[in-house]
């Protein structure tokens, strides 16, 4: 299926690695000129070859904090003014700390926002412009299940990733008479870096497969998301052919959301009477 993105341009914010790498994947593969960004300078290098074997068109590289505003909103200027013009730009940066509402103090609320939350606007606004002198752009956001479905220990991430879904839908209307679309992914539990990492800490010397099998088993296919199949959507959405999608939010969850709450006395029942 032709997706309608050759030549197009696309800027991908966090795309060494995870989800934003998988999505810079899928773009380039489709014919698009990639940008990404990212802070690791190393992560970045290994991800340019990586591009570079899938990719038709060119490959850019940035190592930039986004969460310096000036310094992205260069990076956007500059991928735009070396490419030619900006097309497709997909936001995804990093994560607040876990924990429930109560147990952060003020300032880690204001770290939060200014993590999460402002680099997305600022990011959303300096390409704004550009998306619109092409006369067809997509803007992206990789947020979380937490911006559909409230998790109480996720209470930073549900709060951030709820204003940029908030953001989103207003800037959706404003921008749609000029051929701009406005979308909102939330994944539930992807199998990235970050969570390996979190899965290796929480099994210790254990077995760290195992520990990643038993995150994902409440999702209604019983496993942990790849990267790629997150970025099958992001490419659909970012395509010619999702140009009446708009202001939407997409849980990507495995069906985690519909399986219900975990509740180990009625399993223990169900084997009690059907033993």
């Amino acid at each position: 299926m032709d997706l309608g993105l050759e030549n197009k341009v696309a800027l991908v914010a966090g795309g060494s690695s995870g989800i934003g790498l998988a999505v810079a994947r899928e773009l380039a593969g489709e014919g698009a000129h990639v940008a990404i960004g990212a802070r690791d300078r190393d992560r970045l290098e290994a991800a340019e070859r990586d591009l570079k074997e899938v990719a038709r068109g060119r490959v850019h590289t940035t190592s930039v904090d986004i969460t310096d505003r000036q310094a992205a909103r260069r990076w956007v200027e500059e991928v735009a003014a070396d490419l030619g013009a900006l097309h497709v730009v997909l936001v995804s940066g990093g994560s607040p700390p876990i924990g429930t509402a109560s147990q952060f103090e003020l300032e880690e609320y204001q770290a939060a926002v200014d993590r999460v939350l402002l680099p997305a606007v600022n990011l959303a606004l300096t390409a704004l412009p550009y998306l619109k002198a092409a006369g067809w752009g997509r803007l992206l956001f990789v947020a979380s299940e937490t911006a559909s479905v409230p998790i109480a220990p996720l209470a930073l991430s549900g709060m951030t990733r709820a204003a940029i879904v908030r953001f989103a839908q207003a800037l959706a209307p404003e921008v749609g008479r000029d051929g701009v679309t406005v979308n909102v992914l939330a994944p539930g539990g992807v199998r990235t870096p970050p969570m390996e990492r979190a899965a290796a800490k929480l099994a210790g010397d254990g077995d760290v497969e195992a520990q990643l099998r038993a995150m994902g088993h409440h999702s209604a296919v019983g496993r942990l998301a790849r990267p790629e199949e997150v970025a099958a959507v992001a490419a659909f959405l970012a395509s010619e052919r999702a140009s009446y999608v708009t202001g939407a939010v997409h849980l990507i969850d495995g069906g985690a959301g519909v399986t219900g709450p975990e509740l180990p006395h009625l399993t223990a029942a169900q084997k009690n009477t059907y033993a």
